[in-house]
Formats: structure tokens, C-alpha cells, sequence
């Protein structure tokens, strides 16, 4: 099963992770960081940018996990946007380095086997960062998405739609469509670090973690990953039943094993 880590808050997990992040450039200075958007990653976007400092960080590649179908890529809530504007910039990373998904209409047919060949070619994700949606979904792998499911087109659902809405003037102005890395693909990552906050993501955090596998819950492919580390604060652990041993085996740790 995936490791749980209890944090007091999105800031203790942000510095966590980034500290992770930043040991891994150490040793691997080309490192593939699998980049998520939404609010969730801020706080360690926030810490890896302060951490960054005086680190030259001009070598990480990273691949965005998912994109909307249709907004230009210039708009402000298009996926390149927000890497580029949360990340890319405050970070120092390469921009030619930094891929995401094309949402381009003239050319969806072929994005999705374009970008597997992509990550491919990379040598493969050392590091993902995810978050995961009120119904579970992961990336946009909506409820219902195949374990063995590859980059690809998907129909958002109306929940998510309604849960980004806030991002624009209304629910009618999300896309209806994405292009979203798969869960097959998601799981190819050498390190999957899930993050969840507040108590709005607590049931669906419980059924991924430690409810059955499921296709009804994406989010619970992480449980099939040899390495997978799911850093909450405490609202969004507030409804695991293991929380205490979680807690426990934390602490206990050896040092030596990191995230």
C-alpha cells in the first residue's frame, strides 16, 4: 500500500516535498518532474521556489499531466499557462523543457500517442506530483477510467467541471473535453506523490488509500505502485481508519529512506 504522511498543513507538505524534489536534482540534475496544476501543489511549487535558489535547476525536465481541448495556449487558464506562471517561472526552469499535452483540435487525434512518445523518449518520470478530485479521479482519469489507460481524450465530468469553475467567470466556460495522461501512464512513474488538503478531499482520500482498487475511484491505482507516498494535512486524513498507525510508522521511520 502507499505510504501516508500526516502533515499539520499545505505548507509542512509543500516544504516536504520540495526538500525531496530538491535532494533528487542533486543527484539526478536532468530529473523528469511530473508536474500537476489546480491549487493543491501550490504550497510546494511555493517551497521548491524558495528552495531553488542559488540551485541550478536549468536541466529538470517536466511533463504536465494533463490539458484542456480547445483553450488556446495562451489563454490564462490553459494548463501550459498555469505550469508556466506557477512553476516554470517562479522555479528558473527551462521553458524548452517543459512539456505539456497538446489540446490543439486540429491535431487531438494524434496528441495522445504523441505525447506517450514524448515521455517515452525522456526515459520515464522520476518524481510525480498529483492531487486528487472530489470523485476520486486522477489527472482528468475521470470514475470509470481503465487501470491500463493510456494518454488520451476524456469527457470531464460535471463535478469537475462545477469544482474548476472557479478558475473561470463560469461552469459554462470550462471545456468540456482534456487530454490527460492515463492511469497506466501515471503509473509508470518511478515516485508518485499524492497530496490532499482540506476536508472536502477526505472521503474521496479514504477510498483511494484504503478502500478497494477500483476503476469507480482512479485515485486508488496509487495502492499498485511500489513507491507511492501520500502526504495529507489533517482535515483531509480526518476520515482515514488508520491514521494513528500511519502516524506511528512515520515517526519511526528510518531517516536514511526519505519520502
Amino acid at each position: 500500500m502507499a505510504e501516508v504522511v500526516i502533515v499539520p498543513d499545505a505548507e509542512a507538505a509543500g516544504r516536504l516535498v520540495a526538500g525531496t524534489i530538491l535532494d533528487l536534482i542533486a543527484t539526478k540534475p536532468d530529473m523528469v518532474l511530473g508536474l500537476a496544476t489546480g491549487s493543491t501543489p501550490l504550497s510546494v511549487y511555493r517551497a521548491l521556489a524558495d528552495g531553488a535558489r542559488g540551485i541550478d535547476v536549468s536541466r529538470v525536465r517536466g511533463f504536465g499531466l494533463d490539458e484542456y481541448v480547445g483553450l488556446p495556449e495562451d489563454h490564462p487558464e490553459s494548463y501550459r499557462s498555469v505550469i508556466r506562471r506557477d512553476v516554470v517561472e517562479p522555479v528558473g526552469f527551462d521553458p524548452r523543457r517543459i512539456h505539456m499535452p497538446n489540446g490543439d483540435p486540429a491535431t487531438i487525434q494524434t496528441a495522445g500517442d504523441e505525447y506517450e512518445a514524448a515521455l517515452r523518449a525522456s526515459g520515464g518520470v522520476d518524481l510525480q506530483i498529483l492531487g486528487i478530485g472530489t470523485d476520486g479521479h486522477l489527472g482528468f482519469n475521470e470514475p470509470g477510467s481503465s487501470f491500463a489507460s493510456l494518454t488520451r481524450v476524456k469527457t470531464l465530468t460535471q463535478q469537475t467541471r462545477r469544482d474548476n469553475s472557479r478558475f473561470f467567470d463560469s461552469v459554462d466556460d470550462v471545456p468540456l473535453h482534456c487530454i490527460t495522461q492515463g492511469v497506466g501512464t501515471i503509473l509508470r512513474a518511478r515516485h508518485l506523490v499524492l497530496l490532499a488538503f482540506g476536508e472536502a478531499k477526505a472521503h474521496a482520500l479514504q477510498a483511494a488509500v484504503e478502500g478497494p482498487l477500483t476503476a469507480s475511484v482512479p485515485a486508488s491505482a496509487v495502492q499498485l505502485h511500489a513507491h507511492a507516498t501520500v502526504v495529507v494535512d489533517e482535515a483531509a486524513a480526518s476520515e482515514l481508519e488508520r491514521a494513528d498507525y500511519y502516524r506511528y510508522s512515520y515517526a519511526n521511520k528510518p531517516e536514511w529512506q526519505g519520502l
